[in-house]
């Protein structure tokens, strides 16, 4: 599957340098991927969620969330966003009070 966009992961980890290691992790796994579903990517990532269209991966030890739309059709995973976890929370609170 091909991830979207690099430059994203790249400014993420140029903020904090910690998640660089658990981010190209994440991206190697992704690319070697081929999912038709939500259900192929929870069996690689056990802790990913699905979250109002959304796929929510948990990076480095729950840490950051990467927040990523998928085009199974085209084999395209678009990050949408990397957040801390505290920042994640905030987006998810702005998210349900839409």
């Amino acid at each position: 599957m091909n991830a979207l966009t690099l430059a994203t992961l790249r400014a993420f980890w140029a903020s904090y340098p910690d998640a660089e290691e658990p981010l190209r992790r994440w991206l190697g796994l992704i690319r070697r991927g081929n999912y038709q579903s939500f259900a192929e990517v929870k069996a690689d990532f056990g802790d990913a969620d699905w979250v109002k269209g959304f796929i929510v991966f948990d990076i480095g030890g729950n840490k950051y969330r990467l927040v990523a739309e998928p085009d199974f059709d085209t084999q395209r995973l678009y990050v949408k966003y990397i957040f801390t976890h505290k920042q994640y929370d905030a987006w998810t609170k702005a998210m349900r009070s839409k």
